[in-house]
């Protein structure tokens, strides 16, 4: 079976169970309101809409349609968040009204002014999705910095140290727009990195709105004596992984595609193919050419099989991808898919973290995980 048929099959699956979802939404939220005549068309319209603006946006912006692409892709994001929270809420409501339908444990208000009540835990549940929603917002564009002091018992030529500075996932699109690399690039150049590390998913998919709002030019901005360097993601992949390499790249990037990089005669910097590719060279293979008397930093953009950077003599392994679920409760997902879903683990003498990510995929809202950039301040054998 080819990719291509996996892929709509896969495809068609989410769409089928996104649209299921919605409709369960749609139904519960129009029996709970009791709208009537225009109110209830304007609800079915608006519900509507709003269920399928994000996929219209993705379809969109492929087609270069950025001027409806876009507002659409910031209603279609939110609209998602809300579906997750609306959806957790609801399903949960039901099965407690299941369970009632057996024990009776509410109390007669509730089953005496049926209407009363369903207006009032409909308001109830449209302010509290609101609320989380605008909550997740603002804590996305809150950039917090994790720091962390390492010591690798090996001599890096004649450097003691070195200050590395890691941004996963950014994520550059209609949603992580001008203003937010701006941000993103500032708060990186204000920790003055030597080298500045980029582990994958740069871009967000499709390239026409990173290029229509040229914001590869931000990433021009990130000042590192050393350079910035960066592999790719699972999401270069989705709208053309050369084009995207070329774009990053023609902007200040130095890609490391199953490739390494000896950084001014002290260390080096091995940069994994995303497991996206059809094909990616084994970390044994890739490391054959790699002097392991000096330090070695790897970054693999999916933190899969994390014992291989320890049987390889990696000491620092940098990885992203997870976003750490993004929003509860998807980290708790994450968690049974990874043996390391975000922070830092030290498996021998392999230092390794998993970042949650700079920007966001989907919905601009973060919940239970931060957006951060990561320091490591390196310090050497002498």
């Amino acid at each position: 079976m080819t990719r291509t048929v996996i892929f709509i099959l896969v495809a068609s699956l989410i769409f089928s169970i996104y649209g299921l979802a919605n409709y369960y939404i749609f139904i519960r939220g129009l029996h709970a309101l009791r709208l009537t005549g225009g109110v209830r068309i304007s609800y079915i319209v608006v519900f509507t809409f709003l269920a399928v603006s994000f996929i219209a946006a993705m379809f969109l912006e492929r087609a270069d349609i950025i001027a409806l692409g876009k507002p659409l892709s910031w209603i279609g994001s939110f609209w998602l968040a809300a579906f997750v929270y609306f959806l957790l809420i609801l399903a949960a409501i039901d099965l407690t009204r299941l369970a009632n339908h057996f024990i009776h444990f509410f109390p007669s208000f509730m089953t005496s002014y049926r209407a009363h009540a369903a207006n009032i835990t409909a308001i109830s549940v449209i302010s509290l999705v609101a609320a989380v929603v605008i909550y997740g917002f603002i804590n996305a564009h809150i950039i917090r910095v994790r720091t962390f002091d390492i010591n690798v018992p090996k001599q890096a030529g004649g450097r003691k140290n070195v200050n590395i500075v890691m941004a996963s996932d950014i994520h550059l699109s209609s949603i992580i727009n001008n203003g937010r690399i701006r941000a993103i690039v500032d708060r990186i150049n204000s920790l003055s990195p030597d080298i500045v590390l980029l582990p994958g998913d740069i871009l967000d998919g499709d390239l026409n709105p990173v290029v229509r709002q040229n914001l590869g030019e931000g990433l021009r901005q990130i000042k590192a004596p050393l350079g910035v360097y960066a592999v790719t993601g699972n999401h270069e992949y989705i709208g053309g992984v050369e084009k995207a390499c070329k774009y990053i790249g023609d902007h200040g990037v130095k890609l490391l595609r199953d490739s390494t990089a000896f950084i001014d005669g002290s260390f080096y910097v091995v940069g994994r193919e995303d497991r996206s590719a059809r094909k990616r060279t084994p970390l044994s293979e890739l490391m054959s050419g790699v002097d392991k008397k000096y330090p070695v930093i790897l970054m693999d953009h999916q933190p899969f099989h994390l014992e291989e950077g320890e049987a390889n003599g990696v000491d620092l392994q940098l990885s992203g991808h997870t976003h750490y679920g993004q929003m509860w409760p998807f980290n708790y997902i994450t968690k049974m898919v990874y043996e390391l879903a975000y922070g830092y683990l030290v498996k021998g003498t392999t230092h390794i973290y998993v970042s949650s990510g700079v920007g966001t995929w989907g919905p601009p809202v973060r919940i239970v995980a931060n957006p951060e950039i990561a320091q490591f301040r390196l310090t050497f054998a002498e």
